[in-house]
């Protein structure tokens, strides 16, 4: 009998997936907004270690935001804090992040997979970022945001 139920609602569920996208909806955009990856404007700027994307509201201004970091293998940023709380979901990739300014990525960090979780307490130094694979997190908080860099203790 649990075999039948099972069977059964996996044959609903595939059927779901499968009509799913087929059966088109019509969305009240008053009632929820939505950005597909397609519709992302990345920042792409230079130097940054990551580049991004807004979700939703402005990190550099007041109140809440949300957005993307997608960092490039390799890609670490310098020792720095941010002034508020942020906190962070890893949603592809292997992110590394380490604390204080003495910055040595490749013994000073700890791996966090996909679904970890991290929060960056506002006014503590840290870094972080991607070693031989892109990495995505995803990052909110309670703007203003911009980073303080601070100087890196073993650097000559």
């Amino acid at each position: 009998m649990k075999s039948a139920i099972l069977a059964f609602g996996l044959i609903s569920l595939t059927g779901a997936m499968i009509l799913g996208p087929a059966i088109g909806a019509e969305l009240n955009p008053d009632a929820i907004s939505i950005l597909t990856p397609d519709d992302f404007e990345w920042r792409d700027e230079e130097p940054v270690p990551a580049n991004s994307v807004s979700l939703f509201g402005d990190r550099d201004g007041d109140g809440y935001y949300v957005y993307l970091n997608k960092f490039a293998p390799g890609a670490f940023s310098r020792p720095h804090f941010h002034q508020n709380d942020r906190y962070i979901t890893v949603i592809k990739g292997t992110w590394w992040v380490g604390t204080g300014s003495d910055f040595d990525p490749e013994n000073n960090t700890v791996p966090l997979p996909v679904g970890s979780f991290v929060v960056h307490t506002g006014g503590e130094v840290h870094y972080d970022g991607a070693k031989d694979e892109e990495v995505w997190v995803l990052i909110s908080g309670i703007g203003p945001s911009a980073g303080t860099n601070v100087e890196i203790t073993n650097q000559e």
